[in-house]
């Protein structure tokens, strides 16, 4: 297993593959994925500051997922760059003959699997904080999304006080839009922001808010880990 740091930008990456082929292929999805958000920022500014659901005209694949999940989550475009460029790259890992891929984009991971993953829950000072993961099952050569969003760890804007908030979809897109979406207004006490998310592409969804766990959906098995947050992938604010 090759486990390789990448860096441009604002974009911090952990790549992990069997082969350098596939951690290449990974880095010119990502490369590319990136290149149509700054394109898009350049042309249209209010695309990269608006907080709200934004539609510009005539999106291209990667902008086209991120406006799509943001309009049904309700947040900003940028809320989905993150999990959009992840899912381009092993989406290229993918074409490129590879049977598993991981990218981790800060937090937001898009995984394509041959055998059992398991992936650590990093919620800041929550008690739980890295002594749990999740235990996923081999995906073939379907793509999943698991991202993460936290009111208290990282640089990502968030109106919430969740620690973790970890949303599970086949639409890694989707999945980065939601896990802000969730953060943003679910407490211990409220959490009517669930009942939004029946007839979406999220799958399940695991919040930790201190030491409360609050579960909906078709999460993968819990189990005991103990988290070596030096693999820890931190990010920057997008793109």
């Amino acid at each position: 297993m090759i486990r390789e740091h990448f860096e441009f930008r604002q974009t911090i990456a952990t790549i992990l593959a069997d082969d350098q082929r596939w951690i290449d292929a990974a880095k010119s999805g990502i490369m590319a994925a990136r290149r149509e958000v700054e394109r898009q920022i350049a042309t249209d500014p209010y695309f990269s500051t608006t907080l709200e659901p934004y539609t510009p005209e005539a999106p291209g694949r990667t902008v086209g997922r991120m406006v799509r999940a943001t309009g049904e989550a309700g947040v900003g475009p940028m809320a989905a760059v993150a999990g959009a460029i992840a899912w381009a790259g092993v989406e290229a890992m993918i074409e490129a003959g590879a049977t598993f891929g991981l990218v981790d984009n800060g937090g937001d991971i898009a995984l394509a699997s041959d055998r059992e993953v398991r992936i650590g829950i990093f919620a800041g000072e929550s008690p739980l904080s890295g002594r749990i993961a999740f235990l996923l099952p081999p995906t073939g050569e379907e793509i999943l999304g698991i991202c993460t969003s936290s009111a208290t760890v990282g640089p990502s804007i968030s109106f919430g006080i969740a620690d973790a908030v970890t949303v599970f979809s086949p639409d890694v897109a989707a999945a980065d839009a939601w896990a802000t979406a969730i953060c943003n207004l679910i407490t211990r006490d409220d959490t009517s922001i669930l009942d939004a998310l029946p007839g979406t592409k999220v799958q399940g969804v695991l919040a930790v808010i201190g030491d409360v766990v609050i579960r909906w959906g078709d999460l993968p098995p819990i189990v005991r880990a103990r988290v070596d947050e030096r693999l820890i992938t931190a990010g920057r604010r997008p793109v």
